[in-house]
């Protein structure tokens, strides 16, 4: 009796996997990271990231990037700039907002957390035989055309 000849997966099965595995992975280098010696929470650090990618941003921006409040973004940007991570100016396009941007111990705090949770990734890589830097340059290289392109919502969920 003959094998059913198995399916590849589609496009969109693939693209599912992707996010649940990613993140997946995200919160599992978030549980590792734990006790590390760049012990910040996951929203300021969430928060951090942010800031670098967009800064300077308005905090409406930042909560409309995070699909939160203006109320609670505020209160997370005040947490930043409390913590001396993050520092808020005028904004000369609209003098009833500020502009946040990440300070240069900010800066540092975010680099040294990526550092240590790359350090994770690398561990979790080294132990597993199945997968080389060729493995990982590609997964990056995927990844990052990804988010090369411009934004679309069309079709977004």
């Amino acid at each position: 009796m003959s094998q059913p000849i198995a399916t590849p997966p589609t496009l969109e099965e693939l693209s599912a996997e992707l996010v649940l595995y990613t993140g997946r992975l995200v919160r599992a280098i978030t549980r590792q990271s734990a006790g590390l010696a760049v012990d910040v929470p996951t929203a300021q650090l969430r928060l951090l990231s942010q800031v670098d990618e967009l800064g300077p941003v308005t905090i409406g921006a930042l909560a409309t990037a995070d699909r939160c409040s203006q109320p609670t973004m505020s209160a997370g940007v005040q947490a930043l700039c409390e913590r001396g991570w993050a520092e808020k100016a005028p904004n000369p396009a609209d003098a009833r907002s500020s502009l946040v941007s990440l300070t240069d111990a900010g800066r540092t705090v975010l680099t040294e957390a990526r550092r240590e949770r790359a350090a994770v990734v690398a561990a979790r890589l080294r132990s597993d035989p199945r997968h080389d830097e060729r493995d990982l340059a590609t997964a990056v290289a995927v990844l990052r055309g990804l988010l090369d392109q411009p934004d679309n919502d069309e079709g977004a969920a």
